[in-house]
């Protein structure tokens, strides 16, 4: 660029030279002067400008790269065009960006500001826009405190001082509106700070769609040209009472749930039409998609998020997830996102010190700074920071279809000290420790979600025992759907891993989960966070030889499964993968090729077939008049027997956690009848050593508290699941 002379310029020219206008309008683009219309134009690429093709030419000022030419008025269109040839000798034709006003309305951004505007993220970011008739792409971005924005891309060789942007005023708000530009170009923000000159280069926080890692520029998405075939799908869901309805989740991570032969991830195409026939054959009714929000660390699983607007360009186009949702929701299966609004990495490009200050984390480290994981903590207190977030969910339930998201790490956003040393945290106003900010940002999500998209759940991983997770806001609680059982998990696991000769030890471990086990409404599940760091896998965390590690996974799968509470089995698991889970590879298909990891899958598939066909495993998973202990004290003989139970039907568990064969092992009943074994985790289709019960006929004896009682054979580390024969004699009183 050429140096301009002071005498040349004045003030607010040299302004745009030097990249450091905050309103470039008032220097570039049409002027009245003298009864004629002159126009000035900065174009550093240019050695040639005139109107349109052979109209007037503009005149270089000496030393400068601004160009200017006088018009009559009446001879001058609404919206002119430029005709330029840029250093290499090409020549272009294009409208010039400062000839428009504001495109962004006043409205938009009161609601900004507000932190209630749902739909911020079609008006922030780069879009495609028409104005007056003339298409491109309006630019918009929240940067309060920088002095100069541009738009920088593949259009201008990303060059700050081409377009820098207007700002709107003191809410923050920067646009510009590129005439020509078309979906699929590169874009990011140079932003310069207004305090210390700091040049940043950012993507967009509102960015639709990013390069594949390692780059890391936005691009313009061509937006709603996906048809959707889902429309019975959406109104089912709309009616649908999913407190008293199945639900069984198979979590999944898309980078390592299949590969091709070559190692290179899967298409959400390809992964759409594999993984929802593997799912159905199995019997779930939903999936949960680790974050596929795009992030730029494979390692980092998802979690770690960047683009909270955009599917992850590894597997595809944001229309390529699109029928990926679309094609689970035509199979009947619903699909839930992991979606991570504690915080977010300090990438240099990302949301960390945005505009050269803290914008979305707070500037205290003891407020904005999780030291065990190297990220950057939301200031949920902040009005634009929360519609950002609360944007974003609106975003992936309404843009994408979604059925629901898992808000991840729940517990360390409701408290100010989580996981911080004495003196590394500031109290609330009060003098506590709850993030108060949070817990209003909580109540509101759950509340917007649940009135703009009826029928998609929220549920939570909060490991603590924060009273109310999943109660109405109006009755004070925070309003998620469901929340993760992470305290029966860790029992029931601890308890799995004991050998089966100390287990009576632990008896407790197996049964106090019930004193809580209605207290929220719980889901439980086998996630991905038990099978990594070291943990090992499932089928490994099991004691025994290979047979007895079996079937107790066999044995764990069937209490889960006849469990109050809705049901989550990470990838793998299902098929009891021996290796703890690699993000970096696919799934041990292979396993499959023997029978004792048949016979898990099996095992999963018929658990899933009764979970949805018998009401009383499912109907009352959140209300105690579902179950019933028959027995829970028989630890010298670690078993547990229970009844399940719907509004007209009921049926018997009992689990034997030792390797022995209980012969004439005594349970009450409630009512007397012919009681037909109609699942035993010991049956040879799962690689057991089929010890059954064929035909069980009550006695008239009293029995724990019960009229009648039956006697069975209990298999080793073997669970059953009774029911009364249809026509026998007794009839069950329905639950109330």
């Amino acid at each position: 660029m050429k140096k301009p002379s002071i005498s040349v310029l004045d003030e607010e020219s040299i302004k745009i030279t030097e990249a450091r206008h905050h309103d470039p309008f008032s220097v570039l683009g049409r002027r009245v002067k003298d009864n004629q219309f002159c126009i000035k134009v900065y174009m550093p690429n240019a050695e040639t400008v005139c109107l349109s093709h052979n109209g007037p030419i503009f005149q270089r000022i000496t030393g400068t790269d601004f160009f200017e030419c006088s018009v009559e008025k009446d001879t001058l269109p609404k919206h002119y065009q430029l005709s330029w040839t840029d250093k290499s000798g090409n020549t272009h034709l294009s409208y010039d960006p400062y000839d428009f006003p504001v495109q962004l309305p006043e409205f938009d951004q009161h609601l900004f500001g507000e932190g209630k505007h749902w739909h911020v993220y079609q008006k922030l970011g780069g879009h495609l826009h028409s104005a007056d008739g003339i298409d491109g792409v309006l630019f918009a971005i929240w940067a309060p405190n920088a002095g100069r924005v541009s738009v920088v891309g593949d259009f201008n060789h990303w060059d700050g001082r081409c377009n820098p942007m207007r700002s709107l005023g003191g809410g923050g708000i920067w646009e510009l509106f590129i005439p020509g530009l078309t979906a699929g170009c590169l874009y990011k923000f140079e932003i310069l700070n207004r305090y210390s000159n700091e040049v940043l280069l950012k993507t967009d926080p509102y960015g639709q769609q990013f390069e594949f890692r390692p780059n890391t520029s936005s691009i313009v998405v061509n937006e709603n040209s996906y048809e959707w075939l889902d429309h019975q799908w959406l109104t089912e869901r709309k009616n649908r009472d999913w407190l008293h309805a199945p639900m069984s989740i198979y979590e999944v991570h898309l980078g390592s749930w299949r590969r091709d032969k070559l190692g290179n991830f899967l298409n959400y195409r390809d992964m759409a039409d594999q993984l929802s026939e593997y799912v159905k054959q199995l019997g779930f009714t939903h999936i949960e998609l680790l974050p596929i929000t795009e992030h730029p660390l494979d390692a980092s699983w998802g979690y770690q998020t960047t683009g909270y607007f955009a599917p992850t360009s590894r597997f595809g186009s944001p229309d390529d997830f699109r029928y990926f949702v679309d094609t689970f929701h035509q199979n009947g299966i619903g699909v839930i996102l992991d979606w991570v609004p504690a915080h977010f990495p300090k990438d240099a490009f990302g949301l960390a010190r945005f505009d050269g200050s803290a914008l979305y984390e707070h500037e205290d480290p003891r407020k904005g700074e999780h030291r065990d994981w190297g990220t950057l903590i939301y200031n949920y207190g902040r009005n634009e920071v929360k519609n950002f977030l609360l944007a974003s969910a609106i975003f992936w339930l309404e843009e994408f279809h979604l059925d629901g998201l898992r808000v991840d790490a729940v517990a360390s956003m409701l408290y100010l000290d989580y996981s911080r040393e004495e003196g590394d945290w500031v109290a609330n106003k009060y003098g506590g420790n709850e993030n108060l900010e949070a817990i209003d940002f909580f109540r509101e999500l759950n509340t917007v979600t649940h009135e703009q998209h009826p029928g998609t759940v929220i549920m939570a991983e909060e490991s603590t025992s924060w009273p109310q997770v999943t109660r109405p806001t109006w009755a004070g609680g925070l309003g998620f759907s469901m929340k993760w059982n992470m305290g029966w998990m860790n029992d029931i696991l601890v308890y799995m891993k004991e050998d089966p000769v100390h287990r009576r030890f632990h008896h407790d471990q197996l049964t106090f989960g019930m004193l809580y086990a209605f207290t929220e409404n719980f889901a439980l599940p086998f996630s991905h966070d038990e099978v990594v760091h070291g943990k090992g896998s499932m089928l490994n965390k099991m004691p025994g030889d290979e047979w007895q590690r079996f079937a107790n996974l066999r044995l764990l799968y069937t209490m889960m499964f006849t469990y109050p509470g809705k049901k989550l089995l990470f990838m793998g698991i299902e098929f009891g993968q021996g290796t703890q889970w690699n993000f970096n590879q696919s799934l041990d298909w292979y396993v499959l090729e023997y029978p004792l990891h048949q016979g898990i899958q099996t095992l999963v598939k018929d658990l899933n077939r009764l979970y949805k066909e018998y009401p009383a495993l499912y109907h009352f998973d959140f209300d105690h008049h579902g179950f019933e202990w028959i027995d829970c004290h028989d630890y010298e003989q670690s078993v547990i027997s229970y009844r399940r139970k719907g509004k007209d039907q009921e049926l018997i568990i009992v689990l034997n956690f030792t390797p022995v064969v209980r012969e004439n092992y005594r349970i009450g009943v409630p009512v007397a009848g012919n009681y037909q074994e109609i699942f035993c985790s010991d049956s040879n289709s799962y690689a057991g050593s089929n010890i059954a019960n064929d035909n069980v006929l009550s006695e008239p004896i009293p029995w724990m508290n019960l009229p009648h009682s039956v006697k069975l054979t209990l298999p080793p580390l073997g669970g059953l699941i009774l029911k009364l024969r249809p026509n026998s004699l007794g009839t069950i009183i329905p639950a109330s």
